[in-house]
């Protein structure tokens, strides 16, 4: 983890989807064992929740907040392969070997994390198949998403890339065609695979175009017609 473990509470655990979905597999008991084995922490916009390289330990369950998924190539490149929200469960590529992160997740706003204990829980799903197969069906739902945003976005123009963009945080994080924006511009170009110079030029033209009301960190989407038209073209 990127901080000192606190097993003061963040949250009520009562309210947290992940023990209500665990608990349909496992007893009360076996439960508390695992939470006591597990942390809740608050993160800060830009801290690091889960560092790429980093030894495998937790598994990481989003209670509150925005997160984004971060790779750095060989050539100190950042790339965003996707933003989530809470509630989510996050990291977990390698839950059943003793492999490194293969990516970072770093807070977009102020998030309350559960650092779950790796070793626990897999000794926990190994002696229970209908929870191992949930596990799998929770972490690879996550990895399909960032895999078909990098597609998408690989085989499209500038325009068509910043405009699924828009329509992604639109639909699947702020859920309203008029949000404010937790990402800087430089971060809008490493999800857009783009330049920083490219965002900027692009959305002040959806602006002037009416496509876009864009203030700021204020964005709305004037016409979402136009808008999706140029995500389909690309």
């Amino acid at each position: 983890m990127s901080r000192s473990e606190t097993h003061s509470k963040v949250y009520n655990c009562d309210d947290c989807l992940f023990q209500q979905i665990s608990c349909q597999f496992m007893e009360p008991a076996q439960f508390n064992m695992l939470r006591k084995a597990s942390a809740q922490l608050r993160f800060n916009k830009g801290e690091t929740i889960l560092k790429q390289g980093a030894q495998a330990t937790h598994l990481a369950f989003l209670q509150k907040g925005v997160v984004k998924f971060q790779y750095e190539d060989e050539r100190a490149r950042n790339l965003i392969l996707t933003i989530t929200k809470a509630p989510a469960l996050i990291g977990g590529s390698n839950i059943f070997n003793d492999s490194v992160n293969f990516f970072s997740v770093q807070a977009v706003e102020e998030c309350e994390v559960c650092m779950i204990d790796m070793a626990m829980l897999k000794e926990i799903a190994q002696m229970n198949n209908r929870y191992l197969m949930k596990l799998l069906e929770l972490v690879t739902g996550m990895f399909r998403e960032s895999v078909i945003n990098f597609i998408t976005l690989a085989h499209k123009q500038v325009n068509g890339r910043i405009a699924d963009v828009i329509l992604y945080l639109s639909d699947s994080v702020y859920n309203s065609d008029l949000f404010t924006l937790t990402l800087t511009r430089k971060e809008l170009s490493e999800f857009a695979g783009c330049s920083t110079e490219n965002v900027i030029h692009t959305l002040s033209r959806f602006h002037r175009e009416g496509i876009l009301n864009v203030k700021g960190k204020s964005i709305e989407i004037a016409d979402r017609e136009r808008l999706q038209k140029i995500s389909k073209i690309g």
